[in-house]
């Protein structure tokens, strides 16, 4: 089988992880399918005008220049991420390559915000996709006709493959040499990586607890002051509409008309965000955790964390929580 001729796209202030990680797994995959006699890809990184490229942690890589890849048959073409919020990125040239080039390549992948500039070029048109969690209403509200999946550690539609924040891109590779390799071989790269074959859980285990502590809508300040200090009370809410002054329908109403969602729903989130906040910096035990921001029960603390993040309590402590001190583990 010939090689598969893998482009990685470069520009400055690139994201390194984001072109060196997927870079390095399609390497490791081909060394490890070595062994059967059969180089399975070819890497070429290129750019706008080729040369060094230098990336946002200062390191530059070596480019060749678009014009170099003119009648290559690429198989995959890699967009990786590194843009600034709230574009023009000022990467008119690269998005007009894309969107003249890109239907040419078997796949089309992007890693991060690159989602960003496979969208500019109208290549996401009514297709499911993903992007950094911090990004994703940027992105959403930039192509409404896109069919983002936030939580996504990456997602396939058809020939085009998108994958969420940074490190997901190695996550996108993998998948992508399975699909090319088959599972032995894709699970070696992983073993070699020191990386799941399948990252367990998605993005959102790793929004948190930043976005729960952000999602309390504003309008009802003081009550959320107050309850983030009561969390393990009563909060149903025909106490909270008492602690606002109202009747509790009034209450309701009013505050679904502000908050776009019900008081139950933001306690809950509330409560979880607390509960993150105690896994990460604690040892308390699960039920006491639950206890004091009002789950009642490590079931419930379990229910919710896996509902929201798709991970259990334990999983998320062993990710997110102090480092040992004692033995210098984590």
């Amino acid at each position: 089988m010939p090689e598969r001729l893998v482009v990685m796209l470069a520009y400055g202030g690139g994201n390194l992880i984001d072109i060196a990680g997927p870079l390095q797994a399609f390497e490791s995959a081909d060394r490890a399918n070595a062994a059967a006699g059969n180089p399975a890809y070819r890497l070429i990184t290129a750019s706008e005008d080729g040369g060094p490229v230098r990336t946002a942690p200062g390191l530059s890589v070596m480019t060749v220049p678009l014009a170099d890849l003119a009648g290559l048959a690429i198989d995959t073409l890699i967009v990786p991420g590194g843009l600034p919020t709230n574009g023009p990125f000022g990467l008119d040239r690269l998005v007009g390559w894309l969107a003249a080039h890109g239907p040419e390549a078997r796949r089309l992948c992007s890693v991060c915000t690159g989602a960003f500039l496979l969208a500019d070029a109208g290549l996401l048109e009514g297709k499911r996709a993903t992007t950094h969690w911090s990004r994703s209403e940027e992105l959403q509200q930039r192509h409404p006709d896109l069919r983002l999946e936030p939580d996504c550690i990456f997602i396939n539609d058809g020939n085009v493959w998108s994958s969420g924040g940074v490190t997901a891109g190695i996550d996108l590779a993998l998948a992508l040499i399975e699909d090319d390799l088959g599972h032995e071989i894709a699970l070696a790269t992983a073993r070699q990586l020191v990386v799941f074959m399948r990252r367990p859980g998605g993005q959102s285990q790793f929004t948190a607890p930043l976005a729960l502590r952000s999602r309390a809508p504003a309008g009802f300040d003081d009550l959320h002051r107050w309850v983030a200090e009561h969390l393990s009370e009563d909060l149903r809410v025909e106490r909270l509409a008492a602690r606002a002054g109202m009747s509790p329908r009034n209450f309701a109403r009013l505050y679904a008309a502000k908050a776009g969602t019900t008081p139950a729903k933001v306690v809950e989130s509330m409560r979880l965000a607390a509960a993150c906040r105690a896994l990460e910096e604690t040892d308390l035990p699960l039920k006491t955790i639950a206890d004091a921001v009002g789950l009642a029960t490590e079931q419930n603390l379990r229910r919710v964390l896996q509902r929201q993040f798709g991970i259990g309590p334990t999983d998320y402590r062993s990710r997110f929580g102090r480092r040992d001190e004692a033995d210098g583990r984590h």
